[in-house]
């Protein structure tokens, strides 16, 4: 578990993030001219929720044991106006545009030169339901990975070789591995080598990135004639385990998957 001391630290990062972001939120929105409130505020601020989501990096398996569990009877001190499991999960939604920015602006990690890609199936619920789920239903789609086929979202992601998280994007499952990559605001900040698997070869790929500054590095297929490979490329595809590993631990220890969802936005805010 994370210590108090970087508790106290993250706080202070969100909230005055969140304080810009008001600010900001307040500058280019419309007012309303309601005068009556159907709805008070909240006593916890967004800077807590924001970090009680962050901090779900226990041994807890699911959120609602974490909050109820831990941070209601653990950490009263750091979080002394908690709300019910409840009204914490509405809150959820309210926060998942200023999560999403203080991840991506504030916690990710930067380039050295050297980068890996991946993408992960984030499935939904089983393939025998797929013609009775509900919550995702127009919204998730039926996609193909080397495990097979399975109905709900990609989560693409690149790393560098720390393990440090660069970007990630959330797709539907019926969505190429290669086209985040076609995007800018997905790679504005990536330069120098990028390590991938064969899903994204493409030579039209290849080349647009290859412009922007950015070498994709993958094994050779059986009948690319004539492709050369030098020794360092082959040694950093040995390093693509890092990525793998990010994978691993987001599933299987961050719950990053599961069938349990009810809602869209809960969903989005799960994931990051």
């Amino acid at each position: 578990m994370i210590t108090g001391d970087k508790v106290t630290e993250l706080f202070c990062m969100a909230d005055d993030f969140c304080k810009f972001f008001d600010r900001m939120a307040a500058k280019y929105t419309f007012k309303s001219t309601a005068k009556r409130s159907y709805h008070r505020n909240s006593t916890m601020s967004k800077a807590e929720i924001m970090l009680i989501i962050l901090f779900h990096d226990s041994n807890y398996r699911c959120l609602k044991h974490f909050y109820q569990e831990h941070v209601c009877k653990h950490l009263r001190h750091l979080f002394p106006k908690v709300v019910s499991y409840n009204r914490f999960v509405e809150l959820e939604r309210e926060v998942a545009v200023p999560l999403a920015l203080f991840i991506k602006k504030v916690l990710l990690g930067k380039c050295t030169g050297i980068s890996f890609v991946d993408s992960t199936p984030l499935r939904v619920c089983r393939n025998q339901r797929i013609h009775i789920h509900k919550t995702f239903k127009g919204i998730a789609q039926r996609g193909k990975c080397s495990m097979g086929w399975f109905f709900g979202f990609k989560l693409h992601l690149i790393c560098n070789e720390k393990g440090e998280l660069l970007n990630f994007m959330i797709t539907p499952g019926d969505i190429a591995d290669r086209e985040p990559l076609k995007y800018e605001a997905f790679m504005n900040l990536i330069y120098g080598k990028l390590v991938r698997d064969k899903g994204y070869i493409g030579k039209e790929l290849f080349q647009r990135l290859f412009v922007n500054g950015i070498q994709l590095i993958t094994k050779l297929k059986s009948n690319m004639k004539g492709a050369l490979m030098s020794v360092s490329d082959r040694l950093l595809l040995r390093k693509r385990a890092i990525i793998e590993t990010v994978n691993d631990e987001l599933k299987n220890i961050a719950q990053v998957e599961h069938s349990r969802h009810r809602c869209f936005d809960n969903f989005i805010v799960n994931i990051l």
